[in-house]
């Protein structure tokens, strides 16, 4: 073999010697929001994605990848199909890990996801106009009852549209119709396009004096509707809380997720994301890996209870 051939071959395995000790990351990083800009999920994940941009020195942004009505789930199918190298990273809502495996998606079975960790519980809600003749949900109940209302939500199979369609069949009304919207705001109440919407209390915050919060589906009052009761007081069998976390393929080293991890527990616990908590009534911390799982065995659990109160 020539010296030329041989010098080219050291080059080639010099290079492949690198390329295989290079230590995550060295390219772009993209953090999946399956909706629109805007709401808790959106603002935290940017939060997240620029401090990782800062601590490990490569671009890393948000790529919001809306479903159009139908859920999380063409964003979901992203970060599924993605290699599993911590380089498209999801922020995904309970109904990804819990039932995107079982809706006939081919990408999403079987499950693909394990979580880095679980971030924010949404101050999730519902909520109608202020002039609407009902200001409790035993009021709407009893009005559905003899008039037609029609319910706005982020798409069908979700867990805050399963909890309110299950809350109405305990309480024995149905909707007279329902739809799913990419944004549920004051626009969608003004507008008519829906009576009574499912959303998070962000989307409303700027008509919040303009609108009546029924209920909210979380664990415990939200601190900027104190007086509204939580879903568990209304009905305790439906007692569950709706979070966000991230979330990455299983075969993803875990040394790429530690650092991932790393960085979202800082940004959670700094000043500015705790701010935006008490601002929006949200409630914003860290919840590790197994902290995360758990928290999901559980809501399966509780999924089985709203499928009964349905029919499923």
């Amino acid at each position: 073999m020539s010296n030329k051939a041989k010098a080219a071959l050291a080059a080639i395995a010099i290079g492949l010697a690198g390329s295989a000790l290079a230590e995550y990351p060295e390219k772009p990083v993209s953090f999946i929001v399956p909706w629109p800009p805007g709401d808790l999920e959106d603002v935290l994940t940017r939060m997240i994605a620029e401090d990782f941009q800062a601590e490990y020195g490569v671009p890393a942004a948000v790529v919001n990848k809306p479903g159009g009505g139908g859920g999380p789930f063409p964003g979901a199918v992203e970060v599924a199909t993605a290699p599993a190298d911590g380089y498209t990273i999801g922020s995904f809502v309970p109904a990804v890990s819990l039932i995107g495996h079982e809706i006939d998606i081919p990408e999403l079975t079987p499950e693909k996801f394990d979580p880095i960790g679980i971030f924010l519980t949404y101050p999730f809600v519902i909520a109608t106009s202020g002039n609407a003749p009902y200001s409790s949900m035993q009021e709407l109940a009893d009005y559905a009852k003899e008039n037609e209302v029609f319910l706005g939500h982020f798409g069908d199979v979700l867990t805050p549209t399963q909890v309110t369609k299950a809350l109405s069949s305990t309480m024995g009304f149905e909707w007279a119709g329902d739809a799913a919207f990419d944004a549920l705001d004051c626009n969608t109440l003004a507008s008519g396009d829906a009576d009574v919407i499912n959303t998070t209390l962000q989307l409303i915050l700027p008509c919040l004096d303009d609108v009546k919060v029924l209920v909210s589906i979380t664990g415990e009052r939200i601190s900027k509707v104190p007086d509204t009761p939580a879903i568990g007081e209304v009905e305790p069998s439906l007692d569950i809380s709706l979070w966000n976390g991230l979330f990455v393929t299983k075969d993803t080293p875990a040394d790429v997720r530690e650092k991932i991890a790393a960085v979202a527990e800082t940004t959670v616990n700094s000043e500015r994301a705790q701010q935006l908590a008490e601002e929006t009534g949200a409630l914003v911390y860290w919840l590790n890996a197994d902290e995360s799982a758990a928290v999901i065995a559980e809501d399966k659990a509780t999924l089985g209870t709203i499928s009964e109160a349905l029919g499923q």
